[in-house]
């Protein structure tokens, strides 16, 4: 069986919009959806309640599993093989790694909530 996955990122943030650009137009992943959270408020409310907070990381819903932050980026980017873009290529072996994804993933989500910061954007989604 295939997996479907759906890639849920916050599209306020420049550094998780151009990721899920990424994956979505140069990843060569068939089955994969794009959803930006600030648009799906229910899906978001219902993986709040879920324990999954999209302001602490990006969730991945693989068939009916659901990876969060860390494990999320982790997981996608073991899906990307031979990109057509060079910034996914490093992306994808960057986070292929475990190790490596759980030391950078905080920087990132630090990263992210600056990003917000200087736009005026509320790092929370609801």
């Amino acid at each position: 069986m295939t997996a479907n996955y759906t890639f849920i990122y916050d599209g306020e943030c420049p550094f998780c919009n151009h990721f899920a650009e990424l994956l979505e137009i140069k990843s060569k992943i068939t089955n994969i959806k794009i959803l930006d959270g600030r648009k799906n408020i229910p899906l978001i409310n219902s993986l709040i309640d879920k324990g999954y907070d999209l302001d602490k990381g990006a969730i991945l819903l693989k068939n009916n599993e659901i990876f969060h932050g860390a494990e999320a980026i982790n997981t996608i980017c073991k899906q990307i093989n031979n990109p057509s873009s060079s910034l996914l290529l490093l992306l994808s072996k960057v986070f292929k790694s475990t190790k490596r994804t759980k030391v950078l993933f905080p920087l990132l989500v630090r990263a992210r909530r600056f990003a917000l910061i200087s736009k005026g954007v509320p790092t929370s989604l609801v």
